[in-house]
Formats: structure tokens, sequence, C-alpha cells
């Protein structure tokens, strides 16, 4: 949203975008210049045997926007600073949102979320067909659908990619568990499955050619390997594809285009989770929450609440709470125990035989041997080894030069005993439905 709006100044001005240029009060004598002139420069400055140290030592203009203009980074985490009054103003418009979404319930959200989740598909067309016609997107594509085949050999990549699948399909999020509680009984859960499988890998897939069309293309710019352009986490969306939209022609177009259905997508994500723990609070205590006005009431309170709390991620040392509430929350170790835990509730607790029962009486289909055995023996195992791998690899959570201290590390392991609230309830609620 900061991106966005610091765009349509720029239009509205005529002038540049603003982490095009090195001219700007946040830039320092460190800039290596705008974006343009890095880019007929880097090949040189990536193959030459002769660097001078202020080439290599150089900030891009895109990087010092997002860390001094956006973020006005401190040094570290014990240096929380003031109140980016633009990110607090960003935070409050999405919380407005949000409980404008959600207030009435599943009847407000059913119907935003029409327009949330389908819009995002309209700007990833346009963003992929820009992506495809840009030089150099075939060497991004090829390293997208050609990798390194001996990384398969690895455990760690296996790993990697079991924790993405979580994170994809908010297996540990609790939001397919509550949302689904609202189906019809006898609806067909294994058609849904199938749909939801096929549609988000479908989803994640082409979402692969939008984002290595670019990062071919910025490889072409510099001269250098696609691997090498920029590394995973917030700088792919808010350092890499901003420069990359400032080459290209129509720069304000497209940084709207990709801004906005970022926007939509964290704001969908949002309210959906936000409103998975409504749900199961008030499956917990219906008598006082489901009743219209309290509901509303509950709902305002707990967002004026959390917006609160999430202004210390807005501060000048936001950032690093940020990484760290991501390292250690959203963390392998974290989605592990908890999908160990609902597979071995599921599977031993509940009962896998029991909750076929409940499946088959719902879709008149009883499940295959292959998911009892899911349930009670693969998960829980390949979940054990994932965490034990873990632990065997650790490495402290570190932010360029910055190593977090022990005071704010170890404290941040007690994220990991977060319990996933309403699974139970919910399976007791349909059994009881049954009989």
């Amino acid at each position: 949203m900061h991106h966005l709006l610091d765009q349509v100044v720029s239009t509205g001005t005529g002038s540049q975008l603003p982490w095009a240029t090195c001219n700007n009060t946040w830039n320092t004598g460190n800039t290596l210049g705008s974006v343009s002139d890095i880019y007929s420069d880097m090949f040189e400055i990536f193959n030459s045997s002769d660097v001078t140290g202020s080439q290599t030592n150089g900030t891009p203009a895109a990087v010092e926007f997002w860390e001094r203009r956006m973020l006005g980074m401190s040094g570290g985490i014990e240096e929380l600073g003031n109140v980016r009054w633009e990110l607090a103003l960003g935070l409050l418009v999405c919380w407005v949102i949000c409980y404008f979404s959600i207030w009435k319930g599943v009847r407000s959200s059913g119907k935003v979320v029409y327009f949330t989740a389908t819009f995002p598909y309209v700007m990833l067309l346009v963003l992929l067909i820009r992506g495809l016609t840009l030089p150099g997107a075939s060497e991004g594509i090829y390293y997208y659908l050609y990798p390194d085949i001996n990384r398969l050999a690895d455990l760690e990549v296996w790993i990697e990619a079991g924790t993405q699948i979580c994170f994809s399909y908010s297996l540990t999020g609790g939001t397919l568990v509550v949302l689904s509680s609202y189906n019809d009984y006898n609806n067909n859960c294994y058609k849904d499955c199938f749909w939801l499988c096929l549609l988000n890998s479908g989803t994640s897939f082409v979402a692969g050619f939008v984002v290595f069309s670019v990062l071919g293309f910025m490889a072409h710019k510099q001269g250098v390997p696609v691997n090498t352009v920029t590394n995973s986490g917030p700088g792919l969306a808010f350092i890499a594809y901003p420069q990359a939209t400032a080459l290209m022609p129509l720069p304000q177009f497209w940084t709207v285009c990709f801004f906005l259905m970022l926007i939509l997508l964290a704001v969908d994500s949002h309210f959906v989770t936000m409103e998975s723990f409504f749900t199961t609070i008030s499956d917990l205590f219906p008598k006082l929450f489901r009743a219209p006005v309290n509901h509303e009431i509950f709902v305002l309170i707990s967002c004026i609440t959390t917006f609160l709390l999430q202004l210390t991620l807005v501060t000048e040392g936001g950032i690093f709470i940020f990484q760290l509430i991501e390292f250690y929350g959203s963390t392998s170790l974290c989605q592990k125990i908890i999908i160990m835990s609902e597979s071995l509730v599921s599977g031993w607790i509940f009962g896998a035989d029991r909750l076929s029962n409940i499946i088959e009486d719902m879709t008149g289909q009883r499940p295959s041997l292959f998911f009892k055995l899911c349930w009670k023996y693969l998960i829980p195992l390949l979940s054990l080894i994932s965490c034990i791998v873990y632990l065997l690899d650790y490495k402290r959570l570190t932010i360029n030069a910055y190593v977090y201290p022990d005071w704010a590390v170890y404290p941040s392991f007690v994220v990991l005993l977060k319990i996933q609230p309403g699974s139970g309830q919910k399976l007791e609620k349909r059994e009881q439905q049954s009989t």
C-alpha cells in the first residue's frame, strides 16, 4: 500500500518512480545510482576483476527506498524507534476493510471474497502476459522449469517443499477446518478437496511464470545468472519486482497491477484468518457471541486490540520483530509440530475409523486405506523426521549482517507452542450431526 501510494503521487506530479532514482532525500552518498544506470553498468561490475570498493559496497536505490524511506529501518530490535505514520495508516485501512468484511460473519465475508479472491487472477494474467514478453524472460522460465536435479538428493529441499505445501494450502492455520464447517452436512468433501488442490497448485504454477519471467528479465539486464538476482523473502516483492517495473514501459501501470494484486491477496488472507478465529470463539461460547450485537462488538474490540498490538510492527525497528515472528511462528518446525499434532489427534485420539465413518455418512463413500495409514502413521512420521532435521540444521535468524540477541531469540520458541483451536470441536460437531 505504501509503494502504491508513492507511485500514485509520482504519477500525479509527473515524476519517476521514487525507487528508480537516487536524488531523493532518503538516499545516501553510497547509492549505486538510478535503476537504469545500475543495470546499464551491472555487467561490467559483475565481470570486472578490478572492482572498486564503492561499486561493491554501494546500495541500490530500490534497497534504500525500502530500508530508509518505507521502513525507516533502525539498527536492530533493540531500537524500536518511532511509529512510521504512513505504515500505521496503511495498517489501519487494512483493519477497517477487515472489520467491515467480517462483522456480519460469513454472510458478509462470503460476498467480499467473490472480489478479493477473483480479481487477483485478472492481475496475475496481465502480469503473466507482460512478463513473458520481456527480453530475457526465457532465461527465467528455463531456470524455473529445469531445476538442478542433483538438489533432489538434498533432504532440506524436500523439507522446504513440505513447508511450502503446508503454507500454501493453509493446513496449519485452521481456516480450512473452521470455514468448511459451514458446508452442508452431505457436502461432497472429496470433490471440494480435488478442486482446491487443483486450483491452488495451478495458481502457484502460473505465478511461478510471472515471477521467474521477471527475474529472467532482471538477470538479462544485469548479465548475471538468474539465481543471483535476488533472495527470497520480502525483498523479492518490495525490492526486486519494483526494480523490474521501473525498467518497463509505463512503469506506473505495472506497479499498480502488481501491488494491487498483493494488497487484495493480503486482505483476503487477513479477513479469512480472522473469520476463522471469530468462528472458533463463537462455537466455544455460542450463547455469548452468536447474538448479532454481541458478535459485532466482539469483532470490533478484537480488531482494535490487534491493530494496537501490531503498531510495534510499523515502528522503525518493526521489521526485526516481523522477521522474528515469521521465522519462529511460520517456520518449518512450527508447521510440522501442528501437522503432527493434528494427525495424531485425528488418527489416534478422535480415531481414524471414527473419522472414516463420519466421512462415509457425509459423502456415501468410505475413505481408502491409504488415508487411514497417512492419518495414523505416515504424516506423523514424516513430520517428526522434518522436525529432527530442522533442529539438527538450525541456524539463528539474521538480517543482512545483524544477528539477533539471545533475549529476543530464546523467548521466540514459545511461539512454537501455539495450538490449533477448533479442529477437535469441529470433528465432534460433525459426529453429533451424523447421529
